[in-house]
């Protein structure tokens, strides 16, 4: 991906800019992942400790269907924790796969309910270091600039070189990877591209996506996978 189709596909409202000036490379701008900041972005100091918590994989059931991601804590911390809760109060169900780019991401996040959304556009977290980078099928949180993750996703589609070592040095720190089911992920329809409107999508919710993008693939229901327990084989098993 040349330096031009990247910045095609990162090109923000100026007012996006100027809270991500102090970051962003001037042919790089991060913050067009989520395009309508949040109203207030978090105070917590970012060196606030994180309770440690267990690996899980969290099962999505989809319009092409299912695929599993597999999230890692050490890599995230608070990414981690935002993203299960998010599962557990059921904010991923229904929602739309609104913004494919082949060959770069796939993103998704905003409730189909605005009543929901409205909730969760201000719950912003602080940013977690980057410990892993974002290559071909990590996830990681979209922001529209430092500290203002929120509920929005997305999965890479690919390993990008010098682009993807720029996600990294711009704070996109992944949490988890698809680790079934990335064919699937590739098939999401791709068709409206960029067109859906970020601020419409808050405001109406799917009621404007199945007017305007009626083909749009959505996520059916997300749920957090029970935990895999080995068990002890018993004498009678062994000897067989």
């Amino acid at each position: 991906m040349n330096k031009k189709l990247l910045s095609r596909f990162l090109a923000i409202p100026a007012f996006a800019f100027l809270l991500v000036s102090c970051v962003a490379e001037k042919d790089f701008d991060n913050s067009a992942f989520e395009t309508v900041p949040p109203e207030n972005l978090s105070s917590a100091p970012a060196d606030d400790p994180v309770p440690a918590a267990d690996v899980y994989r969290a099962k999505f059931e989809t319009s092409r269907g299912d695929f599993v991601i597999e999230v890692h804590p050490e890599w995230a911390p608070r990414g981690a924790a935002q993203f299960r809760k998010l599962i557990e109060e059921g904010v991923f169900n229904e929602a739309r796969f609104f913004r494919v780019v082949p060959g770069f991401m796939v993103q998704f996040g905003i409730p189909g309910d605005p009543k929901v959304s409205a909730k969760w556009r201000n719950n912003t977290i602080p940013d977690d270091p980057v410990i892993e980078s974002n290559t071909r099928g990590m996830v990681s949180f979209a922001t529209s600039g430092p500290n203002s993750r929120t509920s929005q996703v997305f999965i890479t589609y690919g390993n990008h070189g010098k682009e993807g070592a720029q996600l990294d040095s711009q704070g996109f720190s992944p949490f988890g990877k698809v680790i079934e089911g990335m064919d699937i992920v590739d098939s999401i329809n791709a068709e409206y591209g960029e067109t859906p409107d970020q601020g419409q999508i808050q405001q109406q919710g799917n009621t404007y996506l199945n007017e305007k993008f009626p083909k749009l693939d959505f996520i059916k229901k997300a749920t957090i996978l029970p935990e895999e327990v080995e068990t002890a084989e018993s004498p009678e098993e062994k000897s067989e």
